[in-house]
């Protein structure tokens, strides 16, 4: 029996003027996967993100999260999710101890838990050595853990992440995936966005591809490198693998938005 989708839309678009930022979308995504969702910059990534977060209202189109109408249901849908979104969005003048308490309390554990669930995460992401610091005095890869730790403070269901990995070290980077891992191990369901190809590789099961607004590939790794090597004759000398070898994440994004290294030309003030 086919298992119902966490995260669907059905013709998704968002026009800003005579631009159409997404184009008629339909993404599917299972319970329990981590899901890969990339494109060139400007493709519609962030604004996608948006709109299935309740951030942004879609010019047309139906989202469903969880089995719920996102239009109709909207708290009841946010309650279960968590967000890491591009710009962050934290209160710069809380501590981190008192920016984690009240993303709790907001989503409605009790103070008590809530007070609890802030300590395990400050001590996780290592964000306890200077507790009366503020947060807009944090660095960036430090912002980049508070807010992490502020999405999953609840235990979503469903967490939605874009460029969660940006400007934070290796041993956090490290951190954080195995985080993840153990929440897709529990039954979560992960969507993120990156623009480091190789750690959605390693991460994911499942990738979509967006170009200028229109999906142009969904499926498994196995599916979408199945699907390009098809169409790509082995050793051919424009980058693909050599026979025997497996195409790359890399390789199959550039394959299919039509993308590839200029080798053409240099600067000549470079040396």
């Amino acid at each position: 029996m086919d298992t119902a989708p966490t995260i669907s839309t059905q013709g998704l678009t968002r026009c800003f003027g005579e631009l159409a930022a997404v184009d008629g979308i339909d993404l599917r995504v299972a319970p329990g996967q981590f899901f890969g969702f990339l494109g060139p910059n400007g493709a519609g990534k962030s604004t996608t993100i948006k709109m299935l977060t309740g951030l942004l209202a879609p010019s047309s189109g139906h989202i469903e999260i969880l089995g719920l109408d996102l239009a109709a249901h909207p708290v009841e849908v946010k309650r279960q999710i968590g967000v890491v979104p591009e710009g962050m969005a934290l209160f710069g003048r809380l501590t981190g101890s008192e920016f984690l308490n009240f993303a709790g309390r907001m989503y409605g554990l009790d103070r008590e838990t809530a007070a609890q669930r802030t300590s395990e995460l400050l001590d996780f992401m290592q964000l306890t050595d200077q507790p009366n610091k503020l947060v807009t005095d944090y660095s960036h890869g430090m912002q980049k853990k508070l807010a992490m730790a502020a999405a999953v403070i609840h235990g979503p269901k469903v967490l939605f992440l874009d460029e969660p990995f940006e400007g934070v070290d290796a041993i956090a980077a490290g951190t954080l995936k195995a985080m993840l891992q153990g929440m897709i191990a529990r039954g979560a369901t992960i969507f993120l966005t990156s623009h480091v190809l190789e750690i959605v590789e390693r991460l994911c099961s499942h990738v979509a591809i967006i170009h200028q607004g229109r999906l142009v590939a969904q499926g498994s790794l196995e599916e979408l490198r199945a699907g390009v090597e098809a169409q790509t004759p082995a050793g051919s000398g424009d980058g693909s693998p050599a026979s025997g070898e497996k195409m790359t994440l890399e390789q199959i994004f550039l394959r299919t938005v039509g993308g590839e290294r200029r080798t053409d030309q240099e600067l000549s003030w470079l040396g």
